[in-house]
């Protein structure tokens, strides 16, 4: 397998892209602070001439998702637009509004994740008698373990039931905190014999959805000077090498990096059988 190379920063290899398609947590913030350096860097490539999407498995549409950013300390000139996993589900839902949902997502967060599927006119039922599951997220994230729900998704797979997984995220950094997330879910599902449909990260949908909007701006580039910069090598890497477009790690987000930064990232990489041509413990300029 190809080890990544490891430059100082951005600037060592912006000229040789157009498009950055980068991750959101982990990358410039943590859910509780921007990251400044990473901020910085995006800007710096915009002020080269290059466009930015951010590209995040956020289970919400663009809208909710940036309205953080302002408080976080994310500023609006790190890039030209953000496309969600919830943008990208939406668009998955609106084509099945049909079916019967069950929705699997925190109790306490029914008027946020309404977002995910206001005005889409979708019908939700109970586990038992529901044709899809939409998954967003465990009920309780801070007590509960995907595990619990095992039986439960796999009674749901014998009945021939499909998932939609609105965060193909298996966890996120919070702070210095790690929750699970959708993926998780969806994994146990299918490794009960389950279908599921992941609109985001790493799948076609979201990369679509985001080359599309940079279309809509007048900005489009080959794969090759596409480049997506990301902490997750089972989404933000794994998509990249899916879309033929090269692969930037950065080591603030899920896992935590020590000393020897070059030797970890390989080990990382291979674990997960991808590749990344760069790799950075930080996003700086």
């Amino acid at each position: 397998m190809t080890h990544p190379q490891f430059p100082g920063g951005l600037a060592a290899l912006a000229d040789q892209y157009d498009i950055i398609l980068c991750d959101v947590w982990g990358v410039i913030h943590n859910g509780r602070f921007a990251f400044e350096e990473a901020c910085e860097a995006l800007m710096r490539f915009r002020d080269q001439g290059g466009a930015v999407c951010l590209i995040t498995n956020a289970p919400v549409p663009k809208e909710h998702a940036i309205r953080h950013f302002d408080p976080l300390g994310v500023p609006p000139e790190a890039f030209d637009d953000c496309v969600t996993s919830g943008d990208a589900t939406r668009e998955v839902l609106g084509a099945r509004t049909g079916e019967l949902f069950y929705r699997m997502a925190p109790s306490e967060g029914w008027e946020h994740d309404r977002y995910l599927y206001e005005g889409l006119d979708l019908q939700f039922g109970d586990e038992r008698s529901s044709d899809t599951i939409l998954c967003i997220g465990l009920e309780d994230q801070q007590n509960e373990h995907p595990n619990d729900y095992r039986d439960r998704l796999a009674e749901a797979a014998d009945r021939g039931m499909q998932m939609i997984c609105a965060n193909p995220d298996i966890r996120v950094r919070i702070g210095d905190q790690l929750f699970w997330c959708a993926g998780a879910l969806a994994s146990i599902f299918e490794e009960e014999g389950g279908t599921v449909i992941y609109p985001g990260k790493p799948h076609d949908p979201i990369y679509n959805l985001a080359l599309a909007k940079l279309a809509d701006l007048g900005v489009e580039a080959p794969a090759s000077r596409t480049l997506c910069i990301g902490d997750s090598p089972a989404t933000d890497m794994k998509g990249a090498v899916a879309r033929g477009f090269d692969g930037l790690y950065v080591g603030t987000g899920l896992k935590e990096h020590g000393a020897n930064f070059e030797q970890e990232v390989s080990e990382l990489l291979a674990e997960y059988a991808v590749t990344a041509k760069w790799a950075l413990p930080k996003l700086t300029w």
